[in-house]
């Protein structure tokens, strides 16, 4: 998979790209990350890509014409474009699975107040990865990047992600290791029995009860 992001702000992706299991699938050539500073785009003679809305208002509106041109150049059959804004659907897992399967993801961060309408046209998904508002949408095309690329294939091991939180619309079960006993809070017995089926019952029963507490309405629970 290749991944090309486009940012007013690169730097904030320096140590985000080096480290951990993102670090490892870039070393290990199973995702190309580039970073595009939206600026190096700009045809105004002080890279200047942003201006103020029609209208009046507050803040600085991200300009159409650095950003068209960026996708343009970056843009192949493969390609698909994904525009960071509060206003998108909510960011799933059954959607980082989906975009995991892709060739070619374009992010576009949005900053400042907001970006131009008309750059909206150039977006195949708009993404939301929550109901608050960050200065930019660097953050928020970090946590889709780490998302999707532990999904793809060898990253992490299939069966690492397939328990993870949220697939089969569960929560995790709760994870033990040594000590068997710490300050008096002692593993389930079940857990150091060796009886797999037993086990497997005992993870998916907890499962149901920790979503059932803490996100009832992923079972459709009032």
């Amino acid at each position: 998979m290749k991944i090309d992001i486009l940012t007013l702000f690169p730097h904030m992706f320096d140590n985000f790209l080096s480290e951990s299991i993102l670090g490892r699938a870039i070393n290990n050539h199973q995702v190309i990350i580039n970073i595009h500073n939206i600026r190096d785009y700009s045809t105004d003679p002080h890279k200047k890509v942003d201006d103020y809305p029609f209208g009046g208002g507050r803040g600085m509106v991200l300009m159409p014409q650095p950003v068209f041109d960026a996708v343009d150049a970056l843009k192949t059959p493969d390609s698909f474009i994904i525009l960071m804004t509060p206003q998108g659907e909510v960011f799933k897992q059954k959607k980082a699975y989906e975009l995991s399967l892709k060739k070619h993801l374009i992010i576009i961060c949005g900053h400042y107040e907001g970006f131009d309408e008309r750059i909206r046209i150039l977006a195949d998904l708009e993404l939301s990865i929550g109901d608050y508002i960050l200065t930019g949408g660097e953050l928020a095309s970090q946590v889709v990047t780490d998302s999707i690329v532990r999904l793809i294939d060898g990253v992490i091991t299939k069966e690492s992600h397939l328990n993870d939180s949220f697939n089969n619309d569960l929560l995790d079960y709760p994870v033990y290791t040594r000590p068997s006993d710490y300050k008096g809070m002692k593993v389930p017995d079940v857990l150091l029995s060796g009886h797999h089926q037993n086990i497997e019952k005992w993870r998916h029963e907890q499962s149901i009860e920790r979503t059932k507490k803490r996100r009832p309405d992923l079972l459709g629970d009032d």
